[in-house]
């Protein structure tokens, strides 16, 4: 055995046990690269042998061929050896018996032994990357703690327990998040890309999935399955609505989730950067479930027209403003809920509660102000003249001197008629 074998395999097991990378795995690696070895110098591997003891760092490679006469056809063949070059090894061998030949590293060359050293420690590093894609590939969805290494400025930069790089970027971070080198961070495993044959394990924050987790671990009843998740809808570090539903009669889906004077509640809330989160108890009463996702709202009538896939909620005037909620939040996130799109409207039914469609001041206003006006909500003169100036800057894109204009034009129409 030559000690240049022998560092070899010793540098090399040691490097892969570095690398966790197991027994049967490192003995694989050695012998693939010794026969590629062996196939660049004797055109085939098919009649070697190699021994390999990765603990001791031994290595033994034998070459195996059959005699023939030296008149043969044959004694060309990778895997057969002429009578007279037989007896050069032992002077007594005889036609059709086989010669077993040692082979030693350094009879392939210094050039050739250190290309198997690069060859040896790359194939290691492309399967650490493999092994890595494959861990993080199945902990899609998952939460997982992460370190921060270093902060970029479209992403973070996070180490996990074994030292791995994992990125967070701006997009996945809740707005509100603010993270130092050294933090702590929980976050969804999102998915996993190959960049260059190197993995890249993407996590996130504002994924509906991170909910989910944080909830299956703050609460034993979805954990186990008693309670289910219907669907969760998100404006991260705003605003989120969670459709719960249980599956025995004695427990409330929506109390189990809050906990006790809001315990469990409150731990996902922080965790989120005081995201405001709606438990809202799932029916398959689809008003029940329109009026329950619009909550605090309280609302008179619903018109469905399922082939459209549009709602029309009517409602108190004093209803509307929390059921648009702020920048047209809480009407957004009821929408995306129940999957159809949510009109509100303010209910005239009121003896004197005559109103008047926005669309009818199109000589008067701008189209495009109408349609502003109705994103929010607000398609009725009075649904307008029900908030304040300062309401509607905050919740439009419109400018001051426009809603000013909008104001006095319906104010006189009203004026007008009394």
């Amino acid at each position: 055995m030559s000690k240049e074998s022998k560092e070899l395999i010793e540098s090399f097991a040691e490097f892969a046990r570095l690398k966790n990378i197991d027994r049967p795995t490192m003995i694989r690696i050695l012998e693939d690269v010794f026969r590629t070895m062996i196939r660049k110098r004797y055109g085939a591997d098919e009649n070697f042998d190699i021994i390999i003891n990765a603990d001791n760092g031994d290595l033994e490679i034998w070459r195996f061929r059959k005699i023939v006469d030296d008149n043969s056809e044959d004694i060309w063949d990778h895997d057969k050896i002429s009578l007279s070059d037989a007896r050069k090894i032992e002077p007594d061998f005889e036609v059709d018996e086989e010669v077993a030949e040692s082979i030693k590293l350094e009879d392939f060359g210094r050039r050739v032994v250190q290309t198997a050293r690069q060859t040896l420690i790359q194939k290691v590093k492309d399967l650490e990357k493999d092994l890595l894609f494959q861990k993080y590939k199945e902990l899609v969805g998952e939460i997982i703690v992460a370190e921060v290494y270093q902060i970029l400025g479209k992403e973070i930069i996070l180490l996990d327990a074994e030292g791995h790089e994992l990125a967070l970027p701006r997009t996945e971070q809740i707005p509100k998040d603010r993270f130092r080198k050294g933090d702590s961070v929980k976050a969804i495993v999102h998915r996993v890309e190959m960049v260059n044959g190197t993995p890249k394990i993407i996590l996130s924050r504002t994924s509906p999935v991170f909910l989910e987790r944080l909830f299956e671990s703050e609460v034993p009843e979805v954990f186990d399955g008693v309670i289910a998740i219907k669907k969760i809808v998100r404006e991260p570090g705003e605003r989120a609505k969670v459709a719960v539903e249980s599956f025995d009669d004695r427990i409330d889906p929506v109390g189990a989730c809050v906990g006790m004077k809001g315990s469990r509640i409150h731990t996902i809330v922080r965790e989120l950067d005081n995201e405001n989160i709606d438990v809202i108890n799932y029916t398959d009463n689809i008003e029940l479930y329109i009026s329950r996702a619009l909550s605090p709202a309280k609302i008179s009538r619903i018109t469905i027209d399922e082939e459209e896939g549009r709602v029309a909620v009517y409602m108190r005037p004093d209803q509307v403003s929390l059921a648009i909620g702020k920048s047209g939040q809480n009407i957004r996130l009821a929408g995306k809920l129940v999957g159809m799109e949510i009109d509100v409207y303010r209910d005239t039914d009121e003896e004197g509660d005559e109103d008047i469609d926005l669309q009818e001041f199109d000589d008067e206003i701008e189209r495009w102000i109408i349609d502003e006006l109705r994103r929010v909500g607000l398609d009725t003169a009075r649904s307008v003249l029900a908030l304040s100036k300062e309401d509607l800057i905050r919740r439009t894109d419109l400018e001051e001197e426009t809603i000013d204009d909008v104001l006095q034009i319906l104010r006189q129409e009203f004026e007008e008629e009394s």
